[in-house]
């Protein structure tokens, strides 16, 4: 685990680096910047092109990772990345000449008082096919096990650039119309680098040849973008159905409570970043042990930090719904604890999916994909338009979705590898973090309004005390318990306990 610690670590200060510029971004300058209604369609554009993303990048990341490490020969490595790197173009070029057809489809699907879309679906266009190929090429780097680069400009680079010109219109360098084409071209420009900096790690001899075992990876690929483009369905599907039903501000208001519960998930996009290919590794050297050992170090790592942010941002979200400017903010809590709940789930499963997409059993995640795309959907059908639960319905949906199917996962990976995540410690903080989430939930220090510039900063402190004794309690307990010993081998580095 010392690569995976090593790179995770640098990979979660960058990740959560970019959680902080996104907070900003999206807490405190584009309510106010760009206000509720602009705001939501910016947020139905970028979820539209993630759910194109995964079908127009021909599930070519996911390959790479699989396939590159199982090849012995550089000759072998070379054909393979010079078949897959035209991959996507399959897709990409057939849907840019039948994007008024996408485009009509698209319009169809929101309300009459959501029309203003219409202007800028070619933007999702661009998005997705040049997020298709960032990938690629941010897999070409992940499987030489140099991941940090990659992970700055995937977290990174976008929120910056969003940041850089939110304030540009609010300097009134720019409009806000300007402001959708000038994001269009930074996802253009942040994939141009990340293809120079993968052939400046690796640059293969590019051949007019396919591999022996082509039509394997075309397979692979075959399913991987189908189960690729359900999971993206799940994660942002949400967002694209409310302008079907309420005004795109709604989209606005969901997409801010979901980015805070999403906050939890940081390290487990770092670690990911690494373990993938590690996994990949082990399960093509069919080294079961080792497979284990990332498996249940990666839950138990993924578990304590998880949830210590999980207490941070639940324990924390009521004061901080009060700093918004708009009231259609507040009373997203429910769907900020709903969906961190199912983002830890998802830590606690470690590697889990690591190993089964890189296993030979990788064609359940078809099933498992399309399983849950029709499930929220429906769910999503029967809470938000039917049952009227609002977008706390959606969050329900989503949440139930990832436990049924997650729980599918789990007991897959047991029947096919007779291994599990679990370990006694796993037990232990589940207790802990029930615990102080039961015991500071609920209860806020009674401040007195502090007044600057005519608002109130009050819950900023509320917010800032609970979150040190929260911290303080928490990495007390897990490391006088010893729950982790890679935690523990970093913190007496420094702390003697």
């Amino acid at each position: 685990m010392g690569i995976v610690l090593k790179q995770s670590f640098k990979n979660t200060i960058i990740i959560y680096l970019a959680f902080l510029i996104g907070g900003i971004n999206t807490i405190v300058f584009y309510p106010r910047i760009l206000e509720s209604e602009f705001y939501g369609l910016v947020t139905f554009l970028l979820s539209s092109s993630n759910i194109i993303m995964p079908i127009t990048a021909f599930g070519v990341q996911y390959t790479i990772v699989k396939f590159f490490s199982s090849y012995q020969t550089k000759e072998q490595k070379d054909k393979f990345l010079s078949s897959v790197i035209f991959l996507p173009i399959l897709i990409a070029l057939p849907l840019g000449f039948l994007w008024d057809y996408m485009h009509e489809w698209i319009m169809s699907s929101v309300t009459l008082e959501n029309r203003n879309i219409g202007s800028y679906t070619f933007s999702i266009y661009i998005i997705a096919v040049c997020c298709a190929y960032f990938e690629l090429f941010y897999s070409w780097t992940k499987v030489q096990l140099q991941t940090v680069f990659g992970n700055l400009l995937k977290e990174l680079w976008n929120r910056v650039v969003v940041m850089v010109l939110l304030l540009s219109v609010f300097l009134e360098l720019i409009t806000k119309v300007e402001f959708i084409y000038y994001l269009t071209g930074a996802y253009v420009l942040r994939t141009l680098v990340m293809m120079c900096y993968a052939f400046y790690i690796y640059l293969p001899k590019f051949y007019f040849k396919l591999p022996d075992n082509f039509s394997e990876i075309i397979k692979y690929s075959a399913y991987i973008i189908l189960a690729g483009s359900a999971g993206a369905l799940l994660l942002d599907i949400d967002k694209i159905m409310i302008p079907g039903k309420e005004t795109i501000e709604k989209a606005a208001f969901y997409a801010v409570a979901v980015f805070i519960g999403s906050f939890i998930e940081a390290p487990s996009r770092a670690m990911t970043q690494i373990l993938q290919p590690l996994t990949s590794k082990s399960l093509n050297d069919s080294d079961t042990k080792e497979v284990e050992n990332l498996y249940k170090k990666s839950s138990i790592n993924l578990f304590l930090i998880g949830g210590l942010f999980f207490l941070l941002v639940n324990c924390g979200v009521h004061e901080l719904f009060k700093l918004m400017p708009e009231k259609g903010y507040a009373g997203g809590e429910l769907v900020v604890l709903m969906i961190s709940l199912a983002k830890l789930y998802t830590m606690f499963l470690g590697n889990n999916g690591a190993i089964i997409g890189n296993s030979k059993f990788y064609r359940i995640t078809l099933p498992i994909g399309v399983g849950m795309a029709l499930t929220v959907y429906f769910l999503n059908k029967l809470f938000y338009f039917q049952l009227d639960f609002g977008t706390n319905g959606l969050a329900m949906a989503t949440l139930i979705t990832i436990l049924v199917f997650n729980s599918v996962k789990l007991f897959f990976v047991k029947s096919k590898f007779s291994i599990t995540p679990f370990t006694d410690k796993s037990w232990k903080m589940f207790f802990i973090i029930l615990v102080l989430l039961l015991l500071f939930y609920f209860w806020n220090f009674s401040l007195p309004s502090i007044e600057f510039y005519n608002s109130d900063i009050s819950p900023i402190f509320n917010i800032a005390i609970k979150s040190i004794l929260i911290t303080f309690l928490y990495l007390f307990i897990v490391i006088k318990l010893s729950i982790s010993e890679q935690i523990n081998g970093l913190v007496k580095r420094y702390i003697k306990l």
